[in-house]
């Protein structure tokens, strides 16, 4: 008996994946086909209109995401650099800047400090 149960639960999940495989082909299909209609819609009104066909793009500059990025990094760090540091601590956070190691690190007594390779 638990043989047939175990049949019958795994044709029925085959057929259930199944179903939605051919579901989810129908919906990209019709996606697509609606998409392709709307093109060619824009495309017979362009040249009913006596307008150039102009094809669908994506403009991407990749500038635009260093810059973004860049500009992101300057709000982030800004807060650091036009902060008043003590007269003492000054030097010490110009020379940890340069050298790769973080501001503070010199305070944390649990662990020794080792050179970065």
């Amino acid at each position: 008996m638990n043989d047939f149960v175990a049949g019958v639960v795994s044709l029925l999940l085959r057929v259930v994946v199944i179903a939605m495989g051919l579901v989810l082909f129908a919906s990209l299909l019709v996606a697509a086909l609606v998409l392709a209609l709307v093109w060619m819609l824009r495309a017979g009104w362009a040249r009913l209109t006596g307008r150039p066909v102009t094809p669908w793009a994506m403009r991407v500059d990749p500038r635009t995401g260093f810059s973004t990025v860049f500009r992101s990094t300057e709000r982030w760090s800004s807060g650091r650099r036009g902060a008043a540091a003590p007269s003492d601590a000054g030097d010490e956070a110009a020379a940890s800047r340069q050298g790769g190691i973080l501001p503070g690190a010199a305070q944390v007594t649990d662990v020794e400090a080792r050179e970065v390779r």
